[in-house]
């Protein structure tokens, strides 16, 4: 029985592996979407960024099936933990690699997040300096409409 469990788990560590790898994809994708920041495509950036939110939620669902697991055969495990010493060893491995996967994640996260804050931080500030030509544009056609017009004039002639 806690075989199985142990399979389980292996296989929950090894989707895992997998989940990481292909945000890592996403990341490189949102990299490469990133760097010429006079080309983004806020679309694809958007579906990269909706993506990833659908890879954590599983990483997170597979997390808390591991630890479930890990909490029901937890005793057995270690009252028999020779028994049990290449899935352990295994499972550790994974684990690393994991850790590994995540630390190198983060660091693109980091990298990713400092291109999207330069990038949306130059589009705010375009955004303010077109609002502002607009506004001095109106400005000056509004003056340029109150000089053509000459208002009425009454000329009073007492001769």
């Amino acid at each position: 029985m806690t075989e199985s469990y142990l399979d389980m788990m292996q296989e929950s560590l090894q989707k895992k592996i997998s989940v990481l790898k292909r945000i890592e994809k996403e990341n490189e994708l949102q990299r490469q979407i990133l760097e010429k920041p006079e080309n983004v495509d806020t679309e694809a950036f958007d579906q990269a960024v909706e993506r990833k939110g659908k890879m954590i939620d599983e990483l997170t669902e597979l997390n808390d099936g591991f630890q479930s697991l890990y909490d029901h055969i937890k005793p057995e495990i270690e009252q028999n933990r020779n028994k049990y010493k290449n899935e352990i060893q295994i499972m550790q491995e994974m684990i690393r690699e994991i850790t590994t996967l995540s630390s190198s994640l983060e660091a693109e996260e980091m990298r990713n997040k400092k291109m999207a804050d330069a990038y949306f931080s130059e589009t705010r500030k375009q955004y303010k300096n077109g609002k502002r030509s607009a506004k001095v544009a109106l400005d000056y056609y509004q003056n340029m409409n109150k000089s053509k017009s000459v208002q009425p004039q009454f000329i009073d002639q007492k001769n």
